[in-house]
């Protein structure tokens, strides 16, 4: 489950469309919104148009303390504002990562949790058992309603 989530992330980094990195190049820290996750020592932070890698440091550890009581499950990313210094990834991973310099807020996620989807041959069958109940009078012959 969790190779499916850096999976999940990694794909959403190569479809990203965000290539205006000239503000960001600065050393100032920039206001950033988006929502966040820390899942074995490698953290996230994703926006509608970005998503960058995050710096383990203190205040990456000060923010999970502070996001974890608010996670709905293990994978529930949470909403997040705080001012950070995007920098170019020399390591493995994101191209750009996100020094946390100030945590202005952080919020309740307000999206519902992902729909859990039974196997199709529950559905299937479901579907099935309810088909014979909802035909009145076909395929009853002899019967009268």
């Amino acid at each position: 489950m969790k190779k499916s989530i850096i999976l999940l992330f990694v794909s959403l980094l190569i479809f990203s469309c965000k290539k205006d990195t000239s503000k960001e190049s600065d050393k100032e820290p920039t206001l950033i919104r988006g929502e966040f996750i820390l899942i074995d020592g490698a953290g996230v932070i994703k926006g509608a148009d970005f998503i960058y890698g995050v710096i383990i440091d203190d205040m990456a550890k000060q923010l999970d303390a502070k996001v974890k009581p608010l996670q709905r499950e293990e994978y529930d990313m949470v909403p997040v504002v705080i001012n950070g210094i995007i920098q170019k990834n020399a390591d493995e991973g994101w191209p750009e990562v996100v020094k946390i310099t100030e945590i202005i807020g952080v919020t309740e996620p307000t999206s519902e949790l992902p729909t859990k989807i039974k196997t199709s041959e529950g559905s299937t069958e479901q579907n099935e058992a309810s088909e014979g109940h909802d035909h009145q009078g076909h395929g009853h012959e002899g019967h009268s309603h």
